[in-house]
């Protein structure tokens, strides 16, 4: 397989959100062709039966994993749910690329998985060696490798916004707060009482309150950068009564105009990341919806010696199906645009 080759992808998990997401943004890639969709429950009806706004574009029969014709696969995308996704990994043949979509290869210690996720880990040394597929950060360690792990929606938003400030040791790290807002998409399509119309049209409420799962996964990633150990935030997300969109409100100690300069060094040549000048309004998911775009915004807190920092994403492209295929470009050594650069946000 060439760098320039065409490639026949395989979309498991192809009837939830991000699965559907994905074959619908392979569409406008011209090096990938989305050939092969799973989905166990729905297995033997077609995609686009499923999901009627892929018609034409997708339409193929959706099937049980085991069914795959895997010779003719060569890049897979794992949609599947957390702990399903690595127990089909681990039997895949080497030849297939994977990018997982899951949970399931972000924690690079075995124990914290388990702790975590609440099962022990199918193949607990690959964790320390796959990649964590941020592009913006660690797009150069992705070239050529077999499998990726993407970050979760939450981390994606929230890392984008402080990783920089972290590794240029501008701000304060003891003192970390992160308020997060996701649309109910980013729960999945799973039939669940909290995220019937009912129940989350016209409220908003905290969840995994001091426990959420993304939480282990944004500490990791900015103790990474750290220059004084290990970091611990305090993160917490909320249900807003929309389908898609995600922002997250980092409170952070230190200098405002630094954190911008910052920011905006860093992502300067970056496509998908928009630093926004100061005194601009606070970005609003509304400018990122159906996008591969995260939009950053620095204000400095009426206290002196304290920052807040905005960054919102779509969750299920740029924190997802999207990000997936930049991490895929990457991998394969193309324009890490391909196939994303088309998308202008949907408004209204």
């Amino acid at each position: 397989m060439t760098s320039d080759t065409q490639l026949k992808a395989a979309v498991l998990g192809a009837s939830g959100y991000t699965g559907a997401e994905t074959v619908r943004l392979l569409q406008a890639h011209r090096l990938v062709t989305a050939v092969a969709a799973s989905g166990s429950a729905l297995a033997g009806r077609q995609l686009s039966e499923i999901f009627p706004h892929l018609a034409g574009a997708a339409d193929m029969p959706v099937e049980k994993v085991d069914d795959i014709n895997w010779a003719a696969i060569d890049i897979v995308f794992s949609c599947l749910p957390h702990g399903t996704s690595q127990d089909v990994i681990e039997t895949l043949p080497d030849h297939v690329k994977v990018i997982d979509l899951s949970a399931d290869y972000r924690l690079r210690d075995a124990g914290l998985y388990a702790n975590t996720y609440g099962r022990p880990h199918s193949a607990p040394q690959r964790l320390v060696s796959v990649p964590y597929g941020l592009p913006e950060w660690y797009g150069n360690d992705l070239k050529g490798e077999s499998l990726v792990a993407c970050p979760g929606c939450y981390p994606t938003a929230t890392l984008l916004a402080l990783l920089p400030l972290v590794a240029n040791n501008i701000i304060d790290t003891g003192h970390l707060i992160v308020d997060a807002k996701s649309g109910v998409s980013g729960a999945g399509r799973g039939l669940k009482e909290g995220n019937l119309f009912s129940e989350a049209a016209e409220g908003f409420h905290a969840y995994g309150v001091g426990t959420h799962r993304h939480a282990p996964e944004i500490e990791q990633e900015l103790s990474r950068v750290a220059s004084g150990g290990a970091i611990e935030v305090t993160f917490t997300p909320h249900l807003i009564p929309t389908t898609r969109g995600e922002l997250v409100t980092c409170h952070v100690r230190g200098d405002a105009d630094q954190m911008h300069a910052a920011l905006a060094a860093n992502y300067a040549t970056a496509p998908f990341v928009h630093v926004l000048p100061f005194g601009a309004p606070p970005p609003d998911t509304r400018h990122v919806r159906g996008t591969n775009h995260c939009r950053i915004a620095v204000y400095p807190d009426r206290v002196k010696g304290r920052a807040i920092v905005i960054a919102v994403i779509d969750n299920l492209v740029k924190g997802s199906s999207g990000q997936a295929i930049q991490n895929l470009n990457w991998m394969m050594g193309w324009d890490e645009a391909l196939g994303l650069d088309q998308l202008q946000p949907l408004f209204p």
